[in-house]
C-alpha cells in the first residue's frame, strides 16, 4: 500500500513537468482588413491552454503561446479556420 501511494505521489508531482509551454507562428493569409486580427485573436484565446496570442495584420501571422498538455497546433489552426481564417504553421 505504501509503495502504491508513493508511486501515485511521484506521478502527481512529475506530471506537470511533462507538459511544456510551446510557441508557434501561424500564417493567416485570409486577413484582409484591420479588424480581422481581433477575430483571430479572440478565436485563439478561447482555446483551452492558450496563454498568449499576438496577431499581426501587416505580416498576416499569429504568434501563439500554449500549454501542449491542454491543446495542440491542430486545435489552434482549427480555431482560426472555424472563425473564417484558415491558418498553417509558418516556417
Amino acid at each position: 500500500m505504501k509503495k502504491r501511494f508513493a508511486a501515485l505521489a511521484l506521478v502527481a508531482v512529475a506530471a506537470p513537468a511533462w507538459a511544456a509551454t510551446q510557441t508557434v507562428k501561424l500564417s493567416v493569409p485570409g486577413m484582409t482588413c484591420a479588424t480581422c486580427p481581433i477575430t483571430v485573436k479572440k478565436a485563439l484565446s478561447k482555446v483551452d491552454g492558450v496563454s498568449k496570442a499576438d496577431v499581426n495584420f501587416d505580416k498576416r501571422e499569429a504568434v501563439v503561446t500554449f500549454d501542449d498538455a491542454k491543446t495542440s497546433v491542430q486545435k489552434l489552426t482549427k480555431a482560426t479556420e472555424d472563425a473564417g481564417y484558415p491558418s498553417s504553421v509558418k516556417q
